[in-house]
């Protein structure tokens, strides 16, 4: 199981100065507080889930702004909520599947023992992260769904490669491409870290820019059999703006 280290810098430490700004809204937390966007039941649109019951805790905040961001409305609208509550709340569905995501969830130093108390009360969890913060904290039972950020995202130069040693084989990694550069990038990753050996490795095109049968003739002409397509399944069920879905 995970636990916090105390010689850990936090979260907030690690945000560069140019992003300082972007987190402000965390500042005011109190031990035992979330600031969340929302908690709703849908189904699981990526990764090897893709298609169960889930429920989100949304936490609101990010410190990265993606180029292809479809969730910008969590960047500042959050309520603030004792973890006591969240956890109920998110009990409350019934669901056995249950996962964080954001904004940024471990940007908030609550979310480590939530998963935990989430864990210990008998669901799969799934973290979906950025990749940009230390996910050694987190409890050994949580499915770790963490992006590396491919160049035309803007942020490629947070990827937290010390990362890659803390994940679990149970874990899976992210590459979101924008562009044939992307590809490129992410192929490049993929071999010169044995992802595809270590992890279950997903692409997806982003939304508007890419298209999938791109994204697979290039996945099949560059011979990684054990990388894994995935669509944005809710882009295809609802309307884009749709929230809470």
């Amino acid at each position: 199981m995970g636990c916090m280290n105390e010689l850990r810098p936090t979260p907030l430490e690690t945000v560069p100065p140019e992003a300082v700004h972007r987190v402000a809204p965390l500042r005011g937390l109190e031990p035992g507080e979330l600031l969340i966007h929302e908690i709703y039941q849908s189904i699981q649109g990526e990764s090897t889930f893709a298609g169960l019951p889930c429920v989100f805790v949304r936490t609101a905040v990010c410190d990265l702004r993606c180029d292809w961001c479809d969730t910008p409305h969590a960047f500042t609208q959050g309520r603030r909520v004792t973890r006591a509550a969240v956890l109920e709340a998110a009990l409350a569905f019934g669901c056995p599947l249950v996962e964080l995501t954001g904004g940024e969830p471990l940007l908030q130093p609550d979310v480590v023992p939530l998963m935990t108390e989430l864990c210990d009360a008998g669901t799969t969890v799934l973290l979906e992260t950025s990749g940009a913060h230390d996910v050694g904290p987190v409890d050994h039972r949580v499915h770790v769904i963490m992006d590396l950020k491919c160049p035309d995202s803007g942020e490629s130069h947070r990827n937290r490669w010390a990362n890659l040693d803390a994940l679990k084989p149970t874990d899976q990694i992210k590459f979101v491409i924008a562009s044939r550069r992307d590809w490129d990038w992410a192929a490049a990753a993929i071999r010169d870290h044995r992802l595809d050996e270590r992890f279950t490795c997903l692409v997806s095109a982003a939304f508007g820019g890419v298209t999938p049968v791109q994204l697979v003739d290039w996945l099949l002409a560059s011979r990684l059999h054990r990388v894994r397509v995935q669509l944005q399944m809710h882009k295809y069920i609802w309307p884009p703006e749709t929230r809470g879905v």
